[in-house]
């Protein structure tokens, strides 16, 4: 009965589909995000359901999807260079077999993201998209909401459903990601037009953004709180009235902090000092180790070049004195930043920055374009304003995390190419609109 319900949801969503081709956009999102196939017992797991349906949605598109308003912007370029790069570094890896495992759903990633912007043509079709990432992961963070709440979790202990600790299943990604969408579904409670923001939508988003907010909890996950912190800061930049904002945040703080549980202070009070903290050691330590292989190795070692690493690091007290010195090797990135450094060396991490910095940037320009109330496209600079935002959280969260490649980021960075070139297109129709000559032929009223 479990499996027949997955395969019921998804066979609808494909038959709708059919009739609407944009629909098997979302329906690789919802595969992508949630993995279905891992949550059932037996018949979507012999069922290459994520092929089927990218395969799907990209046919749908050229065979049925109206092409007049598709624009294909700078970045969808340079995801595509990355692309091409990470396929060169594939072939010269470092780690052959191990690589290529990697880019076996690296490159659909980076695929999907070039592709996904192509599709969004219309408002409603980027309000659908960021509602069915929004949904598809809430699938995921109610449920560690909930088990945090009933007393649950621990740092490497919340049950997210499925026991392969990967995707947005992992503790630190998820806490970051959950982190990430709450100013999107702020904006949902306030310009959302699939389900006008009443009562009900407001009811469930502030479920949701307290769900959200239990996931570093649960998870105990150091990088969620951080991105906590800085979500406050970003939205303080934000907020209009800044004291009634400061005022609200720090009661808010000062009320949840007696309720937090002891095994989530515990692992927050570590960092202070990483050296008195084995994980956080060991992360400076590959760190130090991935400067130093960059320098050798310019271009990289291809994915998963941190399997060479030999690392050396040494525990202090918590009174200063070394605690002993610990040898270890083949340790992750645990950082974004490092990954790409290592597996693509300095010309990936170049375009991996300049493909997020210049989202960040453009997101900039557009919340500032249509930040007056009266601007009919006042919904796109909120937007835009929630996608850069959640951007930059994950700009942070990806210090600590090997999220470079994560999809979920890539889906985002394709809604924000996507909201540019829709209000870039709409503001020039205007323009032209507005510049029209007016014929000057005479008009003769009939006697």
């Amino acid at each position: 009965m479990h499996d027949l319900i997955f395969l019921g949801f998804l066979a609808a969503l494909f038959a709708a589909g059919l009739r609407k081709p944009f629909l098997l956009v979302l329906t690789y999102v919802y595969i992508d995000v949630v993995s279905p196939q891992r949550l059932t017992y037996y018949l979507l797991n012999s069922v290459p359901i994520s092929l089927i349906a990218v395969a799907m949605a990209v046919g749908g598109f050229l065979i049925a999807d109206k092409k007049a308003d598709v624009r294909f912007a700078p970045r969808q370029a340079l995801i595509v260079l990355l692309l091409l790069y990470c396929g060169m570094t594939t072939m010269s890896a470092d780690f052959p077999i191990e690589a290529a495992d990697k880019w076996e759903w690296v490159w659909k990633a980076l695929a999907f993201a070039a592709f996904l912007p192509l599709t969004l043509r219309t408002k409603l079709r980027i309000e659908a998209l960021l509602l069915f990432m929004v949904l598809s992961a809430a699938t995921i963070i109610i449920v560690g909401g909930i088990k945090t709440a009933a007393g649950g979790g621990g740092y490497g202990e919340l049950d997210l459903m499925v026991t392969n600790n990967s995707g947005l299943y992992e503790s630190s990604t998820i806490s970051a990601v959950a982190i990430a969408i709450i100013p999107l579904i702020l904006w949902f409670m306030k310009y959302g037009t699939i389900f006008p923001p009443d009562w009900k939508v407001k009811t469930f988003g502030f479920a949701l953004i307290f769900s959200c907010l239990l996931m570093p909890i649960g998870t105990s996950a150091r990088t969620g709180l951080l991105c906590i912190v800085f979500l406050a800061l970003v939205m303080f930049r934000l907020s209009k009235r800044k004291l009634a904002y400061i005022a609200a945040t720090v009661v808010l703080a000062v009320a949840a902090v007696p309720l937090l549980p002891s095994s989530f202070t515990q692992r927050m009070d570590t960092i202070k000092t990483h050296q008195g903290d084995e994980s956080a050691s060991t992360r400076i330590a590959v760190w130090a180790w991935t400067i130093g292989y960059a320098k050798a190795h310019p271009f990289g070692g291809g994915f998963n070049a941190f399997l060479q690493n030999k690392v050396r690091y040494e525990l202090r007290s918590a009174d200063g004195d070394a605690a002993g010195v610990t040898n270890d090797k083949a340790r992750a990135y645990h950082s974004a930043y490092f990954e790409m450094l290592g597996e693509q060396g300095y010309p990936g991490l170049a375009i991996w920055l300049i493909i997020n910095l210049a989202g960040v940037w453009r997101m900039e320009v557009i919340r500032r374009r249509h930040r007056d109330p009266d601007d009919p496209y006042a919904w796109g600079g909120a937007l835009a304003a929630a996608l850069q935002s959640g951007h930059l959280i994950y700009l942070l969260g990806g210090a600590f995390v090997g999220i470079a490649f994560q999809p979920f980021i890539y889906m985002l960075i394709g809604a924000q190419i996507g909201l540019d070139t829709y209000l870039t297109r709409k503001r020039g129709d205007t323009i032209v609109t507005a510049f029209r000559p007016v014929s000057t032929k005479a008009v003769i009223a009939p006697v």
